[in-house]
């Protein structure tokens, strides 16, 4: 068997192990899984994404998106928008994660996503730690990589989000959003400190870098 089948052949058990996890959670009721990107960046949006995927057709290549090139992800939410039976995407914006903090704008988020999917789901997968937002939830850690639902979550938030940054870069020129994102590279840390902050900076998280610049 040559490499490419070995490698095709893999990667079709390997998503077949995603929508077997997702069939156990919920066998064929209605189930919704949860992911959010974000959270750990210093400017632009929190974003969270809930997906209602079936369990036919399976789209191969489903992963966390931490592990997939911008390319297939792209190519992959294309695929998730044609068969999801429905897609809720939030935003949570800097000026309110400021004020409300990053726990609460969490749950604000994933409450927010999975009401736009307009359904009333008999199981909401999360990935991560209980955060009481639904009263169907039931949370996977690591469920990005091991459940198809939450993979697709993870994906399509990442995806919605990544456009939105690199769309702020013309708009906000000079800290390289359109590369960074929004986390905290170097690069960016030094523009923070050069530049002050944009309007899509989180004050609370970029205080450290703005009273290192005073020493």
């Amino acid at each position: 068997m040559s490499a490419r089948r070995l490698s095709v052949q893999d990667e079709q058990e390997r998503t077949f192990i995603l929508y077997e996890q997702q069939r156990q959670a919920g066998a064929a009721a209605c189930v919704i899984g949860v992911d959010e990107v974000g959270r750990g960046s210093v400017a632009g949006p929190l974003t969270v994404a809930a997906v209602a995927l079936p369990l036919e057709p399976p789209i191969l290549g489903l992963n966390d998106s931490k592990k997939l090139s911008p390319a297939k992800r792209e190519e992959l939410a294309l695929k998730i928008e044609e068969v999801a039976l429905a897609i809720g995407v939030s935003h949570i914006e800097a000026p309110i994660i400021d004020r409300i903090g990053m726990a609460a704008a969490l749950r604000a988020a994933m409450a927010q996503a999975i009401e736009s999917c307009g359904l009333a789901p008999d199981l909401v997968l999360i990935d991560g730690n209980p955060m009481r937002v639904h009263p169907k939830e039931r949370c996977i850690v690591k469920g990005d990589a091991s459940v198809a639902c939450i993979a697709a979550a993870s994906i399509v938030a990442k995806v919605r989000r990544d456009t939105l940054m690199v769309a702020s870069e013309s708009e906000f020129p000079g800290y390289g959003f359109a590369s960074n994102k929004g986390y905290a590279s170097a690069d960016h840390i030094a523009a923070i400190r050069e530049r002050g902050l944009s309007p899509l900076h989180r004050a609370t998280f970029c205080e450290n870098f703005l009273q290192q610049k005073l020493f």
